[in-house]
């Protein structure tokens, strides 16, 4: 009884003594984890937490006990090795509002294009193939859109591409520059050509809002049909105007031969030289032994000759007259009198066919697979004056140039020589092409131009500077080269090809686009000729075919002055 009673009153006076200490508020235990891993708390903390009623909590140990809980379940959640979470970038959204302050939009325009063209420049050109003709008018739409967007961007102040004479600056010029405006050569832009900015980045002060009130210039009605306000066309009327302007057109040429003629045994031979058109309008072809002379006036057709136990390797027509000089596949020469029927005289001096002849007013040249080139004066008994020796295998192409007395020969050696008269030794050797030389055309328009075209392996056509010596440039056709002829009428020049395409083309120069590609050929366009009025060229090929194209205009007689003077009449 002394034992409960004792019991109950200190029970009694804890409860005082509780009633008389603030009350502690309850607090939540965190959730049980279901690792094995648990963290216990000291003994002391741990008896009070399991009776409360036992004694008083101090706050400052449960604070702590609390702070050990949470590190202790920190570090027990956190994964090791775990990356940084990544900053998300800021979206401004959809809309972007060009800015182009502090833009040179002229430098940046012509770093777009080296035509100053807004197509992005491949890393590589690739030439267009030559039978394809579409690129042309493909370019062609891609200069009037370059010219239609410098007018859009720069209006009257249309930038022109400046040649780069050094290295370009990457900076820019400072204001201090003495160089003046006109000749001020762009620099290269820091950023884009257009800088793209979102709204919040503009000041306020950048902000120009529309004025209150309209001018009183303005309030008037503009009676200007022609000004912006009353275009309903995307672009502006200065670049209507110029998109309506009528362009010059190109020249059409029929792609279908008005003539065709057959020429049997016509050989296939990349070395001969078997058509040729003379002055007096004769067109005289070699077939196997026998050579034909087509008056294109009548169209009658008349058998010169034929060979005996021999084959003709080629022909060639004076330049003012009616001989015809013949070169045969034992290396004879032989001079006929086309108007007559007649033979003149028969010369010697090569050792293996004669594929190449030119003429020189009285001097005739012959060619040879024996490597040697003869010069001949028909006034003079002997069979040759002069001999050239230079190339290293068969000659294939001569061509004389009578306003400079300069020779051009070409061999099968890809060589091309230019002989300087009657000299035994080359002025000029080329050894560029990379294959057999036997187009070969004198310019007719420019003094000391060559023409040259390669075989198979080389298929480029090269021109030449032969007073300088030097090669003013090159085109690659991407075919056999068979033959070249000027156009006497016009700054153009004809090609014929062989593998793998076999068609003729008729070149600009010095542009050298194609002006049209002509088809109709099954074998090699090994021959070529053109008439003396140069409206018409002739081309034979292995398919043992002649076909006639007109291919240039007439020639503009040139006026003189008293002609002008004719036609104002009588002077009162």
């Amino acid at each position: 009884m002394a034992e409960s009673q004792v019991e109950r009153e200190h029970h009694n006076g804890s409860e005082d003594a509780n009633a008389e200490r603030p009350k502690t508020p309850n607090l939540m235990s965190p959730p049980v984890s279901n690792d094995s891993t648990k963290i216990k708390a000291p003994d002391a903390i741990s008896s009070r937490v399991v009776d409360r009623n036992s004694e008083p909590v101090d706050s400052d140990e449960l604070k702590g006990a609390l702070h050990r809980l949470e590190q202790g379940n920190r570090s027990r959640n956190s994964t090791p090795g775990a990356s940084p979470a990544r900053k998300r970038q800021r979206v401004w959204g959809d809309r972007f509002i060009p800015n182009r302050e502090g833009t040179d939009l002229r430098s940046g325009y012509h770093l777009m294009h080296d035509d100053a063209s807004p197509a992005t420049p491949s890393k590589s050109k690739k030439k267009a193939a030559p039978n394809e003709l579409h690129f042309q008018k493909t370019d062609e739409a891609n200069q009037t859109y370059s010219s239609l967007l410098r007018s859009e961007l720069f209006d009257d102040t249309i930038p022109t591409a400046i040649p780069e004479t050094g290295a370009r600056s990457h900076t820019p010029p400072s204001a201090a520059s003495s160089l003046p405006t006109s000749n001020f050569t762009p620099t290269t832009p820091h950023k884009n050509i257009l800088n793209f900015k979102s709204p919040h980045h503009h000041s306020a002060a950048s902000l120009q809002l529309s004025p209150s009130r309209t001018p009183s210039s303005r309030r008037s009605i503009n009676m200007n049909t022609r000004a912006e306000i009353y275009n309903l066309s995307p672009v502006k009327q200065s670049s209507q105007q110029m998109l309506l302007n009528p362009r010059k057109k190109p020249r059409a040429v029929s792609k279908v031969p008005y003539k065709v003629l057959d020429a049997p045994k016509l050989q296939d031979d990349f070395y001969l030289n078997l058509v040729d058109w003379g002055s007096s309008n004769i067109l005289g072809v070699g077939l196997a032994s026998s050579v034909y002379m087509w008056n294109s006036s009548s169209g009658k057709v008349v058998n010169l000759c034929e060979l005996t136990d021999d084959t003709v390797t080629s022909v060639n027509w004076i330049q003012r007259g009616s001989h015809l000089a013949i070169g045969t596949n034992k290396g004879y020469v032989q001079i006929w009198d086309a108007e007559k029927q007649r033979r003149l005289r028969t010369m010697t001096g090569h050792t293996a066919r004669a594929g190449a002849l030119a003429w020189n007013e009285h001097v005739l040249t012959s060619g040879s697979r024996d490597r040697s080139i003869l010069h001949r004066d028909v006034r003079q008994p002997e069979q040759y004056f002069e001999k050239l020796v230079g190339h290293r295998q068969e000659i294939c192409g001569l061509k004389w140039n009578g306003d400079d007395g300069q020779l051009a020969s070409g061999g099968n050696d890809n060589k091309l020589m230019v002989w300087d008269n009657m000299n035994r030794e080359p002025l000029h050797k080329f050894s560029d092409h990379n294959a057999a030389v036997k187009a070969i055309s004198w310019s007719p328009h420019s003094r000391g131009l060559l023409a040259s075209g390669g075989g198979t392996a080389d298929r480029k056509i090269r021109f030449w500077n032969t007073i300088t010596g030097s090669m003013v440039q090159e085109v690659d056709t991407g075919s056999q080269v068979c033959n070249l002829a000027w156009s006497t009428n016009s700054n153009e020049i004809v090609s014929t090809h062989g593998y793998s395409q076999h068609q003729i083309v008729v070149w600009k120069y010095p542009s050298m686009s194609q002006v049209v590609s002509l088809t109709g050929h099954t074998f090699r366009v090994l021959y070529l000729a053109m008439s003396p009025d140069g409206q018409v060229i002739v081309t034979g090929a292995g398919d043992e075919t002649l076909r006639f194209w007109n291919c240039f205009k007439k020639k503009d007689s040139s006026s003189t002055g008293i002609g002008k003077m004719e036609e104002w009449g009588t002077i009162r």
